[in-house]
């Protein structure tokens, strides 16, 4: 959906056009009623195209939206959140959260706001997040936000891809346990898996538009919902084991020993809190791919209007599993909740079921890393047709698959998406550092692409003045917002210092 947009037709205001021959209805459906104006009879019809001329017209519902969102939200930030409670705590912990929650449902409204530029159901459309910054904002600004943008999409793919390498060594490393017993070390690398990984992303990034991702996005939220409903029930049930609810107010302590034998010092707590921060703000991040999302919708009702609506499902939906999850891991393991909540229940009995639960996230990442990355494929390949008006180089093709199936190949998007894929698999070998990892991609993107770009842009679009009390209070969000994410940021890169004391490039075992 996103490429075809760099080569539309007039629009064609209120999806209703108003003609007098015959050779003007030949573009649209078949007349629905006649309306008298004087002595001429026209008639007026309704177009096969939205406003904007493209065809066939966006299908998009509050559902499909939510599913979009809900996959890319309820993605691997869930399972650290259990180890970001209990470094803030119970009563920091599910605050943070919350607040959290109400940031991203009240900035990704006013972001859903600027989809359309002056009216809201037939102004001109943005198709992508840089469009809405330069139709509201322009300038420098648009160059900045896109530089953001892309590399915040990059760091995803890079975050998505440690991710899966975790759950699939989980399998094997509890099938092992389960077959030789404890006394095996049983040690897995993540690189094999990370190529895995990398290959069926090569397969699924051949898809050419993000709305024909509908269903992986679909499949991808039926499996975030699986593997969160197997944590929450494994939590309950060592929450009930161990007949108490473990943690504490303020998290962990200074001099606590972790499972490694490491304690705790005064400048590690501040930076495990900053860190959990960033984790927390990853784990509800989506604003760099809502316009996106919001393109595929159809009309009437206005998007904007039907946008609100699925985002208050989604954050809704994932504020409770979240809630769930991240509260009763840190009740079940209490200071010394893992990275990886799943990782946590050991490796032994019902070792299927964590099978279960790792193997869907895995599918689950499959399509998150999709819904994600298509928008910056689609940024390139637009480049790439401006580049070369004639045709992309190396052509395309028609390809039969199955003898029936009939396939449309392109040259250069085969060969530059599987370089995306190759150098995001690449440098996930290089930093397998999931937590760290995280807390940074959330420290990156939450401010500048989540509150900064979202509230200027709606002050302009509805000419907010300066100074007034909207004005100050939206300057006041965004100026609490940046503090937050520069903390995170400060604390993910520590985290990172730390750990690269003791590793080595493309050694990483468990």
């Amino acid at each position: 959906m996103l490429p075809r947009s760099r080569t539309l037709p007039p629009r064609i205001h209120d999806a209703v056009v108003v003609v007098e021959s015959e050779r003007d209805v030949r573009r649209y459906q078949q007349v629905e009623r006649q309306v008298q104006v004087g002595e001429t009879k026209k008639m007026v019809v309704m177009s096969e195209e939205d406003d904007d001329g493209r065809a066939p017209r966006r299908t998009g519902t509050v559902w499909t939206a939510a599913s979009h969102i809900i996959t890319a939200v309820i993605g691997s930030g869930v399972l650290s959140l259990a180890w970001a409670i209990a470094q803030l705590g119970w009563v920091v912990g599910p605050a943070v959260m919350l607040l959290f929650a109400l940031v991203i449902y009240f900035t990704s409204n006013l972001l859903a706001d600027c989809y359309r530029t002056g009216d809201p159901a037939t102004g001109r459309r943005n198709y992508t997040y840089m469009d809405a910054v330069k139709a509201n904002l322009g300038g420098a600004k648009v160059k900045v936000c896109g530089c953001i943008q892309y590399l915040n999409l990059l760091g995803v793919a890079i975050g998505y891809t440690i991710a899966a390498s975790i759950s699939m060594m989980a399998m094997e490393r509890s099938n092992c346990f389960h077959a030789k017993g404890a006394k095996d070390p049983c040690h897995a690398s993540s690189n094999v898996y990370m190529i895995v990984f990398g290959i069926v992303q090569v397969f699924f990034s051949q898809i050419p538009d993000f709305d024909q991702v509908w269903w992986l996005s679909i499949l991808a939220a039926v499996m975030s919902f699986s593997y969160s409903a197997v944590g929450l029930g494994l939590g309950v049930a060592q929450v009930a084991e161990n007949r108490r609810l473990g943690g504490s107010a303020m998290g962990v302590a200074v001099g606590f020993v972790t499972k490694s034998g490491a304690v705790v010092s005064p400048a590690q707590k501040v930076w495990r809190n900053l860190q959990a921060l960033g984790d927390i703000a990853f784990a509800y991040s989506y604003s760099i791919i809502l316009i996106e999302i919001q393109d595929t919708l159809r009309s009437p009702p206005a998007e904007a209007q039907t946008m609100r609506k699925a985002t208050g499902i989604s954050v809704v939906v994932t504020s409770v599993f979240y809630l769930l999850c991240g509260c009763m891991g840190y009740a079940a393991f209490g200071d010394d909740a893992p990275g990886n909540l799943l990782t946590g229940f050991g490796f032994y009995n019902p070792y299927w079921l964590l099978d279960v639960a790792n193997m869907a996230i895995v599918v689950h990442l499959v399509g998150a890393y999709q819904v994600y990355c298509q928008p910056l494929f689609a940024f390139v390949e637009r480049r790439a047709e401006r580049r070369w008006p004639e045709g992309l180089p190396g052509g395309e093709y028609e390809v039969a698959v199955g003898g029936w199936v009939r396939w449309k190949v392109s040259v250069f998007r085969v060969a530059w998406r599987t370089c995306f894929v190759a150098v995001t698999t690449v440098v996930a070998m290089l930093l397998p550092f999931f937590n760290d990892v995280v807390g940074i991609l959330g420290a990156l993107g939450f401010w500048p692409l989540t509150v900064y770009f979202p509230v200027e842009m709606y002050i302009a679009h509805r000419r907010i003045r300066r100074w007034s009390t909207t004005w100050v209070g939206l300057q006041a969000l965004s100026l609490a917002c940046l503090l937050v994410s520069v903390a995170a940021a400060i604390g993910s890169i520590a985290g990172v210092v730390l750990d690269l004391k003791s590793y080595r490039p493309f050694r990483s075992t468990y």
